[in-house]
Parts: C-alpha cells; structure tokens; sequence
C-alpha cells in the first residue's frame, strides 16, 4: 500500500476508534515481541508504545537479548502463559520454526500481527500459514533491488560485491538478499555477488567476514549489508582496511552509525524502513480488529526512504533516520 493510503487508514482508524469513545480498546492488553535488541526494533517500539498512549490500551513488551527462535519462543510462551494478552504483536525470527509457536498463542484465544517479518511465503490468504491478521513491513525484495541499483551505480556497472546478511530463513533478509541478486543478474550482468556470508546478528562477525572477504578479493568493489549489524560490521572492516571511498556500502537500516560512515564516504546508500509507522499501524490494527472492523488488509507495505549523500541533510528525509531518546 502507498504511503498516502497507510497514513489514510491510520486517520480512519483513530477517527472510527475515537467515534466509540475508545471503549473496546481500553480492554486491550497487548503483547509486543521484536525480534532482538537494535535500533530498528527500538524505534519500532517507540511507535507501539505512542499508539497504545494514544489508544489508551496497555502493552507488554518482551525483547529477546540475542535473534533466534531458542530466545523467541521462551518469551512469547510467557506472553501466553500469563493469560491476559488478546494480541500479539512479533517479528518471527523464523518463517517456519515459529509458526507452531505463534499457533499455540492462537489457540489460546490470543490473536497475532506479524510485523517486519513475516511467516510462511507472507500470503496469509492464499498461502500456508493463514492465522495472522496482517503483515506490516517492508517489500523486502524490492528493497534488497533498490540496493543493488544503488551499489552498481557507484561501483561504475561492473566489479564484484559481497552480501553480508544475518541469519537463513527469516522472511526480510532471505528477501533483500534474493531481490539483490536478482536485479543485478538482470541489468547489471558485469557485476559479479559473492555470499551471502551470515553473522547470526553479531557484528563483530560480520566485521570478521568482511575482512575475510577483503582479504581474498582485493578488488571487492562493494558490500551490502542486509540489515543493522551486517552493515555496521561491513562497514567497519573497509574502514579498518583504509579502503574508505574504494569499496562501496550500501547499508539497509538508518542507524546513526550508517550515516556517520556516510560522512566519511564510507556508505553510498541507506535504506531506511519506517519501523515506527510498523509498531504504530499495528497497535491500530489489534485495536480496530477488536473494535469489529471486518476489512483489515493481510499485507501492508510501509515503504522506504532512500538516503544518500546528495539528501541526507534534507530535514524531510533526515527524520527517517532511527534516533533512540537517549542513545
């Protein structure tokens, strides 16, 4: 869905909400659990929690220390064990392993709004896993072309890049790595993509892989990093090889990192998501759901901002970059 119809909703829902005195939605009690403990989920939970104040619904909110479906599942059983959630609002750290999960809260009388990252193929239609009420998040498959446009336009068309991502078999990454390939093997067929190499969200190991990969290939022209930690470690080992300005990033994620090594020359590109708007529509979702809306889209996409050097002091762009009050 385009930005002008999201924003659009999101009023109609505050309004039809407002309209019934807030009353079903002050029962709410909803559970919100991210994926791991970054700035992209951080942001994503300041547009939770602004929707619940706005709402007037409570929010209990667990955030797994490390990614993965042995961190995941503990905290989500706990969310249904204590009996009072009626949403659940997650990213599944895996499109498959936590569809059995996410059931149990289901039948458990708990309804779920899968965000960032979604289960089974995203089809909550037409494909294997229905139960959700939504996905909101990104076209990651989009995104990871978007990324692979913007690295061959500043490696020149041609040379060899790297993918350095995070983890197999999570919906968003799987997705940015398979548009990345895709669009270069399309229009840019003298670029050639090495990985990608998976860091298990640690970026001290993505810095070690992409050192490796410098090592080997001298003549690496860029790297991708899929998501915040992939690109903090991608951009760091080009640093700590003084090959700023020679080896082209393009970083998924605005994290106040990404844009200092932008300054530096460092990063070409960043894509920011919009984890706010994901947080916020699906406090929206759980409360207009509750309140008998029957005509809830199963997919929403939030879109991007694309920031690079030309527009990143643009105060309209500027905003899309993830500030954490305090960090």
């Amino acid at each position: 869905m385009r930005k002008t119809s999201l924003m659009a909703m999101a009023a109609g829902l505050v309004l039809a909400l407002a309209s019934q005195g807030a009353e079903a939605a002050e029962k709410l009690k909803i559970g919100f659990l991210p994926g791991v403990v970054d700035p992209f989920y951080q942001v994503m939970q300041l547009g939770v929690e602004k929707a619940a104040k706005d709402l007037g619904v409570d929010v209990v909110t667990q955030i797994p220390p490390t990614w993965g479906v042995e961190a995941q599942t503990p905290l989500l059983d706990a969310m249904v064990a204590r009996g009072d959630l009626n949403y659940i609002i997650t990213a599944p750290t895996d499109k498959d392993q936590m569809v059995g999960p996410l059931q149990a809260a289901v039948d458990h009388g708990i309804k779920v709004i899968t965000v960032d990252t979604f289960l089974g193929d995203g089809d909550y239609v037409k494909g294997p896993v229905k139960f959700p009420i939504s996905y909101i998040g990104s076209d990651n498959t989009e995104g990871g072309r978007i990324a692979a446009r913007g690295l061959a336009k500043a490696i020149g068309g041609k040379g060899t890049v790297y993918i350095n991502s995070t983890n197999p078999n999570v919906s968003s990454v799987e997705g940015r790595e398979k548009g990345f390939k895709e669009e270069m093997a399309k229009d840019f067929p003298d670029v050639k993509v090495l990985g990608p190499d998976y860091n298990l969200d640690d970026a001290n190991k993505a810095t070690q892989q992409t050192a490796a990969v410098l090592a080997r290939e001298p003549n690496l022209a860029g790297a991708f990093g899929t998501n915040v930690f992939s690109a903090q470690g991608a951009g760091t080992a080009v640093v700590n090889a003084g090959l700023g300005g020679h080896v082209q990033v393009v970083a998924y994620d605005a994290t106040k990192q990404a844009i200092e090594l932008m300054d530096k020359g460092v990063v070409s590109l960043v894509l920011a998501q919009k984890p706010f708007d994901m947080g916020y529509m699906a406090v929206m979702f759980a409360a207009a759901d509750a309140a008998g809306v029957t005509s809830l889209p199963r997919r929403v996409e939030t879109g991007f901002a694309i920031i690079d050097k030309e527009n990143v002091k643009d105060p309209a762009v500027a905003r899309f970059i993830y500030r954490v009050p305090g960090k």
